[in-house]
């Protein structure tokens, strides 16, 4: 039986450990479920893989960090189930034999390699998503963190640098000092070349040392440029992956420019890795909102009815943020903002939004259905898109710098800044709806979060009440992303009186309101899922690629015409083509007015 991969009890939680008393019991009553092949060499195309019978996983981060994670079974099924004040543990499915040894916590540890650990990204996030995760008991009893990068440092220098990012949760600082100094006795440090196996040889040793004669699980997280992630995912495969466990590796975006370079990224990478032992990461897909669509559709039967063609007008996916480059640039100028936002992040959450109904809540199952959204798009035609870049702006005093103004930005970029663009379903349930994005920087403020407008009510006997514009009394169902996670329902409502006075009020679900409990990073999400083989918040191959089918050709239409974006003071709500394009559709940003 498929555990579900989104409602659903992991092993750690506060009020228990990382393995629980049932969980044990399972699987010492079952040790067979649980065993590890023999050693063997396995070849692919004539070249050696892995060593020993190991099953490398990668994950590529965002900014181009490449993670080695040790975490959990090849093709393990979760042991987590719905959790509605109670928790049940099902045995996973024996889905493959794997050897001699019982997988417990005496005689299994798991080595997490943050590869670039010197860098913005392990600091500022993988190493606090990591002690989150320790801090909750949710990492296995055995478990070594790695530092690996170029940088000559210590253990102690280690552990100095990572204790300046490290926090406990709001919500729990209980034996928090006493909590970081354990985790910090975890992290050891191991200097090398990304591109020598040599390097990666000594790791091994080390790694093999504090493992102490257990089986080995390997997750390494590459936290560091694209251009590299290749080289140090060869030296890893063939250096230092696990002889007996498995072998995961972490990759966050880009993948690549467009087709051919993702094409032949893939390529390159499966010349030492599987296909499922690829992680690509995409933190938006770690979200709690991002994460909760699929609860909020296929569980309530209020919705999953109105989810289609027939009572949605449009639907809306808008990314803001009120800050530019400022200094980092350089990164930035390579892609812009359709392919650092549009195609992946909000394209992803558009596939989970419109999908159909999964066969289950396995991973491979919902991945097959955001792979069938994909499939059916039309191609994006260069006419359904409005770019735009931000200049220079003072306002109140102050003075506000262009994108060009940026010293790591050449002077005559035409790398838009910002981005519009209506996206259409060709199949039966969304036929003729107008899917909006725009995503941009230095804009007025900061948001992600899915606006679904529906139609009119047909013959609305309160139309005299709105007066003419009839949007007024359109229902919206807003999911916002962040900041201040909610989701909300606008409908219309008497006003309290005498008179016949209609009012737009919100029903609304505020997260700080009504949970206490303060929302994990979504690279706390993401990095437990890649320790326990979860796959279903990352990006499968075919995936990757009718993404890229999609913004490609649109792409090149841009950049080979050398398309001048429309310009926008930082700070304003964007250029005015992005109310020209959702005008051709009959549609209104819902961002423009205030929510309360």
């Amino acid at each position: 039986m498929a555990a579900s991969p989104i409602s659903v009890s992991r092993h750690c939680c506060s009020s228990s450990s990382a393995y629980s008393n049932s969980s044990s019991t399972w699987f010492h009553q079952n040790p067979s479920k649980f065993l590890f092949p023999a050693a063997s060499p396995k070849t692919k195309n004539g070249s050696l893989q892995f060593k020993g019978n190991a099953v490398p996983s990668v994950i590529f981060m965002q900014d181009g960090s490449l993670a080695a994670a040790v975490a959990g079974l090849e093709n393990e099924a979760p042991w987590k189930k719905l959790k509605n004040g109670l928790t049940s543990v099902t045995p996973p499915e024996e889905k493959k034999q794997l050897g001699n040894f019982d997988v417990n916590d005496d005689k299994s540890t798991v080595t997490i390699t943050v590869v670039g650990a010197s860098g913005d990204l392990a600091k500022k996030k993988i190493f606090p998503a990591l002690f989150a995760l320790y801090y909750e008991d949710c990492l296995p009893e055995h478990f070594t963190i790695f530092g690996y990068a170029r940088s000559k440092m210590t253990d102690a220098e280690l552990r100095n640098m990572v204790s300046k990012t490290l926090t406990c949760r709001i919500d729990k600082r209980e034996n928090c000092g006493e909590k970081m100094e354990q985790f910090l006795q975890r992290c050891f440090y191991h200097s090398g070349q990304y591109d020598s196996q040599k390097d990666f040889a000594e790791l091994d040793k080390t790694l093999k040392e504090h493992e102490a004669g257990r089986v080995s699980n390997r997750l390494f997280y590459l936290s560091i440029p694209p251009n590299i992630f290749v080289d140090a995912v060869k030296c890893a495969s063939l250096s230092a992956s696990s002889s007996a466990g498995w072998t995961r590796v972490i990759v966050e975006k880009p993948f690549g420019r467009d087709s051919e370079s993702s094409a032949a990224l893939t390529k390159s990478l499966k010349q030492y890795l599987d296909e499922d032992q690829i992680f690509r990461i995409d933190h938006y897909l770690g979200k709690e909102l991002v994460e909760n669509l699929s609860v909020l559709r296929f569980s309530n039967l209020i919705f999953e009815p109105l989810w289609s063609r027939q009572y949605i007008r449009n639907v809306q996916l808008i990314f803001s943020e009120d800050f530019g480059t400022e200094g980092r640039g350089g990164y930035f100028d390579n892609y812009g903002i359709m392919r650092d936002i549009m195609q992946n992040h909000l394209l992803q959450i558009l596939a989970l939004f419109a999908m159909e109904t999964p066969v289950s809540l396995d991973a491979e199952d919902i991945r097959n259905e955001k792979v069938k959204v994909l499939r059916s798009m039309r191609p994006i035609r260069a006419d359904d898109v409005t770019i735009g870049q931000y200049k220079s702006h003072t306002k109140g005093g102050v003075s506000y710098p262009g994108y060009t103004d940026d010293k790591t930005v050449p002077k005559d970029s035409l790398t838009p800044t910002f981005a519009a663009a209506a996206l259409f379903i060709d199949n039966a349930r969304w036929d003729g709806v107008p899917f909006l994005m725009k995503a941009g920087k230095a804009l007025h403020d900061k948001r992600a979060e899915i606006r679904v407008q529906f139609r009119h009510v047909p013959g609305n006997l309160y139309n005299r009440n709105f007066g003419t514009d009839l949007d007024q009394a359109t229902n919206e169902l807003v999911i916002r992303v962040q900041p201040d996670e909610a989701i909300y329902l606008k409908i219309n409502n008497k006003v309290p009186g005498l008179g016949m006075r209609l009012d737009r009020s919100n029903l609304n679900l505020l997260y700080k309101a009504r949970y206490s409990k303060e929302i994990p990073d979504a690279y706390e999400r993401l990095l437990l899922d890649a320790v326990e083989g979860e796959r279903r918040l990352f990006i499968r191959s075919d995936e990757l690629d009718a993404a890229w089918a999609l913004f490609t050709p649109v792409l090149k239409d841009l950049e080979e015409k050398k398309k001048i974006p429309e310009y926008y003071p930082y700070g304003s709500r964007g250029p005015v083509g992005a109310h020209y394009l959702a005008a051709r559709y009959n549609v209104k940003w819902g961002d423009l007015g205030v929510d309360e």
